[in-house]
């Protein structure tokens, strides 16, 4: 069992193609290009969200081995691509931090919320008259017809 592993071992590592994709250079990339993927879909959403310090630990790991990766032999490009998009997704991230932290977005929000929240109620209240209303005319209008049968049998 283990010579024919030693073989298929022997025969994967003598193809080029077929040794990169057996070996940690590229599984190690590979596996860890989820942590870009999440923060990319972080992006898109609500800022208040966001830990201000797991995204500067997250930026400084990046920018940490986006360099490691160019001074390891041989030099991993797949790991730097991994590190440079998480290090641009985790700059995003960063600025949207700041931005509603710090720079008046969360005022802002806060603002549209309300407004948002303004506008609902007006209609909501417009709805209610509106249907108070309805029903209002609905039952002067049986009303009146009750009375009309009224007034007719008491002429009868």
């Amino acid at each position: 069992m283990a010579a024919a592993i030693s073989a298929l071992n022997a025969k994967i590592r003598s193809q080029p193609t077929l040794s990169y994709f057996c070996s940690t250079h590229f599984w190690g990339p590979f596996s860890n290009f989820g942590i870009p993927i999440a923060a990319i879909l972080d992006t898109q959403k609500d800022p208040e969200l966001i830990s201000g310090r797991m995204t500067a630990a997250l930026t400084v790991y990046a920018a940490t081995f986006m360099r490691y990766s160019m001074a390891v032999t041989p030099k991993n490009y797949l790991l730097f691509a991994c590190h440079f998009i998480n290090f641009g997704a985790q700059s995003t991230q960063g600025v949207r931090f700041l931005k509603y932290w710090h720079y008046g977005g969360r005022e802002e929000a806060l603002k549209m919320k309300a407004q948002q929240a303004v506008q609902t109620t007006k209609t909501e209240t417009q709805n209610v008259l509106q249907q108070g209303e309805d029903k209002g005319k609905s039952i002067l209008h049986q009303g009146e017809a009750k009375l009309k049968e009224v007034k007719d049998k008491m002429i009868k």
